[in-house]
C-alpha cells in the first residue's frame, strides 16, 4: 500500500506541476538588496505546482532596476537584467505545454519515474531571484578618529601632514549580481537587507578614506577643496575598495558628498603660516609688504610722544640695522621677470627650431628625383609624367627598407592590411583596416568586396 500511495503522489505532484509558472517581482523597497520571486496565483489559478518548480517555457517579468536570477538545486543557470519579459526554456523540469509531442510525454513520465524514487517528493529545487541594482543613496559616514592628509605643494615648497575629519554620504549599487549572490547573499530565503551589509561597508568605506585621500594629495589638493573634487574621490575610493567591494561582492561606489572638511586649529595656523611666507619669496610681494611696514612706521613715527624727531631717527636706525630697502627688492623682482621671459623666449625659439627641423625632414622625406632630374612631392613627375618609384616601408626603428627584413634591426616587414570602403554607400569606417561587420549607414556586410 506504501508503494502504490507514493506512486499516486508523485502523478498527482507531477500534474500538479505541468503547468507553466509566472514569476514576478513587486517594487523593491530602498533597503532590500535581495528577495525572492513570487509566483502569480489568483482565486482563478489551477496551478497549485510547489513553489520552488520552474516547468519549462515559463515566464518572469523583469523591471527597470531589477535583475533576475535562477537558481536550480542551488546554482546559478540563467541572468537577465533587461526589463520585459522573460521565457524560461531551458528548464529540466518539463511540461506538456512545452515542447515537441515525444519530449512531453516522455519528460512527464520521466519527472513521474524520479519523483516516486524521493518517495512521491520533487527531489529538485528552483527559485528566482531578484536584485535590486538601482542605485542605494543615504549612506552616511563620518570620520570617529582624524584621517591623515599629506598637503604638497611644489609652488611655495609645502610637504606637511595633517590631521582631517570630515562627513557626508554616498551611494553605492550591485555592479554584479552573481558575485553578490555567490559571496553575500547565498540562497537567502525570503529578503536580504542592507541593515545586514551596511555596518561592515561603512567601516570599510572609511578605512578606504584614507588611501582615496592619498590619491587626491598626490594630485596636489589642498583639504577644502576635497568637496569640489568628488569624482575624483568616487575613483580612488573604487580603486580602494576594488578587492574589497567590486571583486569580492560586486559592489561598487557611486557618488560620494562630503561636508565640509575640518582640521585642527594647529594646522591651519601652520598652513597659513607657510601660505604667508611663501609670498615672500617673490621679490616684488616682498618689496611691497616691506613699503606698507615703512608706512605704518612712519605713521607710528609721526605720533610719537617722545616727538616725531625720535621716531623717525629709530626707523632709520632699524632701517640700516636690516641692510635692505624696498628699491633693492624691486630691482631683484625686475631682474626675475626678465629672466623669466628670457627663458620663456628661449624655449619658444627651440620649439619653433624643432617645428620647422620636423617639416623639413618630412619635406626631404617625401621628396623623390625622378630620371629626368626634376624633383617632385607628388606620385607623378610634373616634367615627364613618370609615376614615382616604390620608396619601400618604413621600419619600427626608422630605416625606410625595400627588402622582406629591416638591414638596421633585423625587423620582419609588416603584413599589408587591405583598406575596405563600403560599396553600397560609399562609407568609410574610422579605422580602414578593420571595419564593422555590418555598415552602419545602410546596413550591408564587409566582404572582399568592399575592398579599395
Amino acid at each position: 500500500m506504501g508503494l502504490f500511495k507514493v506512486m499516486r503522489d508523485a502523478v498527482s505532484s507531477t500534474f500538479q506541476d505541468q503547468w507553466k509558472e509566472f514569476f514576478y517581482c513587486e517594487a523593491m523597497e530602498k533597503d532590500v538588496l535581495v528577495t525572492k520571486g513570487q509566483k502569480r496565483t489568483t482565486r482563478r489559478s489551477q496551478n497549485k505546482g510547489g513553489d520552488n518548480i520552474i516547468s519549462d517555457g515559463s515566464g518572469i517579468a523583469v523591471a527597470d532596476g531589477q535583475c533576475m536570477c535562477i537558481v536550480e538545486q542551488g546554482r546559478i543557470v540563467e541572468l537577465c537584467a533587461e526589463p520585459g519579459e522573460y521565457k524560461f526554456d531551458k528548464s529540466t523540469e518539463s511540461s506538456v505545454f512545452s515542447g515537441s509531442l515525444g519530449e512531453r510525454i516522455g519528460g512527464l513520465f520521466k519527472s513521474i519515474g524520479r519523483r516516486t524514487a524521493y518517495g512521491g517528493d520533487t527531489g529538485k529545487d528552483q527559485r528566482v531571484y531578484y536584485f535590486n541594482i538601482k542605485e542605494l543613496i543615504d549612506n552616511k559616514f563620518g570620520t570617529p578618529n582624524p584621517v591623515p592628509f599629506r598637503v604638497v605643494d611644489h609652488n611655495i615648497g609645502l610637504d606637511i601632514d595633517v590631521s582631517v575629519r570630515c562627513s557626508g554620504v554616498f551611494s553605492y549599487r550591485i555592479a554584479n549580481p552573481l558575485l553578490f549572490y555567490k559571496n553575500v547573499c547565498g540562497n537567502v530565503e525570503q529578503d536580504y537587507r542592507r541593515e545586514k551589509l551596511d555596518p561592515q561597508l561603512k567601516s570599510e568605506f572609511i578605512s578606504a578614506l584614507q588611501p582615496g585621500f592619498g590619491k587626491l594629495s598626490a594630485m596636489e589638493m589642498r583639504p577644502n577643496q576635497i568637496p569640489a573634487h568628488t569624482t575624483e574621490l568616487e575613483k580612488a575610493m573604487n580603486e580602494a575598495l576594488n578587492e574589497k567591494w567590486q571583486e569580492l561582492r560586486g559592489l561598487e561606489v557611486v557618488s560620494i558628498a562630503i561636508n565640509t572638511i575640518t582640521l585642527p586649529e594647529e594646522d591651519q595656523k601652520l598652513i597659513k603660516e607657510a601660505q604667508r611666507q611663501a609670498i615672500y619669496r617673490d621679490p616684488s610681494m616682498a618689496a611691497a609688504s616691506l613699503v606698507g611696514a615703512q608706512g605704518d612706521a612712519m605713521r607710528a613715527a609721526a605720533s610719537n610722544a617722545n616727538g616725531a624727531m625720535m621716531g623717525f631717527m629709530g626707523m632709520n636706525m632699524a632701517s640700516q640695522a636690516g641692510g635692505f630697502n624696498a628699491q633693492n627688492l624691486f630691482g631683484m623682482a625686475q631682474d626675475q621677470q626678465q629672466r623669466q621671459q628670457a627663458e620663456q623666449q628661449r624655449k619658444a625659439q627651440e620649439l619653433a627650431a624643432a617645428e620647422q627641423a620636423r617639416k623639413a625632414a618630412e619635406d626631404a622625406q617625401n621628396t623623390w628625383t625622378c630620371t629626368c632630374g626634376a624633383k617632385n612631392k607628388g606620385k607623378f613627375c610634373v616634367e615627364c609624367g613618370k609615376s614615382r618609384p616604390d620608396a619601400g616601408w618604413k621600419c619600427v626603428c626608422g630605416a625606410i627598407n625595400k627588402g622582406k627584413f629591416c638591414p638596421e634591426c633585423g625587423a620582419k616587414k609588416p603584413a599589408s592590411e587591405p583598406l575596405y570602403r563600403c560599396d553600397k554607400c560609399g562609407w568609410e569606417p574610422a579605422d580602414p583596416h578593420h571595419p564593422p561587420k555590418f555598415c552602419p549607414q545602410c546596413g550591408d556586410p564587409f566582404d572582399d568586396k568592399d575592398i579599395r
